[in-house]
């Protein structure tokens, strides 16, 4: 059974719509892609874009610490996280959760956790910009 460290790429703008090549080892029975989609409101307001601001290097390293964590407690083959930072316009993806695992329900438990944790520990901000 091998497990690898998480893949951690920010990236300036919106995310590509190819995702950043990543290895994992065979004999994953899931691959779960979560893709976060800047939407045209936020609190109920239309919105342009939103803006992401990161404090770095800390961004980068709690993001990896969180991603080793998650592969570690849930058993996971690999995990890739890209985030946007700067301007990122509605439509567009600004986050993307990739993972592999041994089986589906463990790799969305870590998907779920993956993403609650982000919101509450790193640090990472984003501000609406409004129509």
């Amino acid at each position: 059974m091998t497990r690898m460290s998480a893949d951690v790429h920010i990236i300036e703008g919106p995310l590509p719509a190819e995702p950043t090549p990543w290895t994992h080892a065979p004999g994953n029975g899931a691959l779960i892609l979560f893709e976060g989609i800047a939407r045209p409101s936020e609190d109920g307001e239309p919105i342009l874009a939103l803006d992401y601001e990161a404090y770095e290097p800390m961004c980068s390293r709690q993001l990896q610490l969180l991603g080793d964590d998650i592969v570690a407690k849930h058993g996971l083959i690999a995990l890739c996280v890209e985030h946007s930072t700067g301007r990122v316009g509605v439509g567009a993806c600004s986050f993307r959760l990739r993972l592999a695992s041994y089986h589906r329900k463990e790799g969305l438990a870590a998907m779920d956790e993956f993403i609650d944790r982000l919101k509450r520990d790193v640090p990472l901000w984003k501000t609406a910009v409004k129509a």
